[in-house]
């Protein structure tokens, strides 16, 4: 659900770009209140997994459609919403400025699109009245899963909004909302399984994660090495290898563009700020697409093998793990020294 930034006219994408940039700057306050040397690692490496998870899509059977994770409730629930959206935030900015993933224009839609409705949203409103202080296996599962759910279909529908707002034709809002909130309903519906397994593995092995987040508390003197050990591997595997059988379909987004205005990609403006903002992104995108630049012309003429075994791949999934661990760290450690010194 990235969206490029033919979808966004320079007005919205900029009152969303502020709108973000006030959201950061106010869970950065926030924040500040609750790190601590467990907590900045667990942040990093939350990230990563989140950024390799991403790249893996799965088809939506019936539907010649796929989705992917978006991740904003499991990092809500093991870092409670202020953490977790300016994890979500870093997430974003790796995959559009290093992988040409998202627009840098709809940049602050995306973010706010997949982490706002997830951790202020469903997070307090649906997950914590279901799972209460007294967690089980089944609330965890009914609550993880309606989160995401609702999570999911409120940025599905802000991306609806976002495209209306910004004039764009080719995508009129009846048509356009009633094909994107059934396909992200499926898609949302695997994400919240999804988010409920990864929630119960780290509930068994330190239920008290949980408990710190709910309260967006430091994690003090708990062990977490075990976890963050466990999620690195995951991350590593994940990144490098299962990307490889991510599927061939368009995902949700593009799927409904598709059958909406008859094409996955709409064209952006030849002049303006769009161009700009595209010729920044070419020059910064060193992997665009998560693979290598010369690879581009292979694909297009020999088409899509599934699995798509490509070093190409690999080495995105294991360099944007990286990526957005050292930017979630530096940015942790950034706000645990200026609060310090405040």
């Amino acid at each position: 659900m990235h969206m490029a930034d033919a979808l966004i006219s320079p007005a919205v994408g900029g009152t969303m770009w502020a709108a973000t940039a006030g959201l950061i700057g106010y869970c950065s306050k926030k924040v500040k209140e609750e790190l601590d040397d467990r907590k900045i690692p667990l942040m990093g490496v939350l990230g990563a997994f989140i950024f390799a998870a991403q790249m893996i899509n799965f088809t939506i059977p019936g539907t010649g459609s796929s989705g992917h994770l978006g991740g904003g409730m499991i990092l809500t629930i093991l870092l409670g919403p202020y953490a977790a959206f300016l994890t979500m935030a870093s997430v974003l900015t790796i995959q559009a400025l290093f992988f040409a993933d998202g627009g840098l224009l709809a940049l602050g839609c995306n973010i706010f699109n997949l982490g706002f409705f997830p951790c202020f949203i469903a997070y307090p409103f649906i997950y914590k009245k279901i799972v209460g202080n007294q967690p089980t296996r089944r609330k965890i599962l009914i609550g993880a899963t309606l989160a995401a759910v609702v999570g999911l279909q409120m940025g599905a529908f802000g991306v609806v909004l976002e495209t209306v707002f910004s004039g764009i034709s080719e995508l009129p809002f009846g048509t356009f909302v009633l094909l994107m909130q059934p396909i992200h309903l499926a898609i949302g519906i695997v994400e919240g399984l999804v988010t409920a397994a990864v929630v119960v593995f780290v509930w068994r092995a330190r239920p008290e994660i949980l408990e710190k987040a709910a309260v967006s508390a430091p994690l003090g003197e708990l062990s977490i090495k075990n976890i963050l050990v466990g999620l690195l591997v995951v991350t590593v595997i994940t990144g490098g290898a299962l990307s490889w059988f991510a599927s061939t379909y368009p995902d949700g987004l593009e799927w409904s563009m598709f059958h909406t205005a008859g094409t996955e990609e709409l064209e952006e403006p030849e002049k303006g700020l769009h161009t700009s903002l595209a010729e920044i992104q070419e020059k910064t995108a060193f992997l665009p697409d998560y693979g290598f630049r010369e690879a581009e012309t292979e694909v297009a003429v020999e088409g899509e093998a599934w699995p798509a075994i490509d070093s190409g791949t690999t080495v995105s999934g294991l360099i944007g793990g990286v990526l957005t661990l050292a930017m979630v760290a530096l940015l942790g450690f950034a706000l645990k020294k200026r609060d310090k010194t405040a």
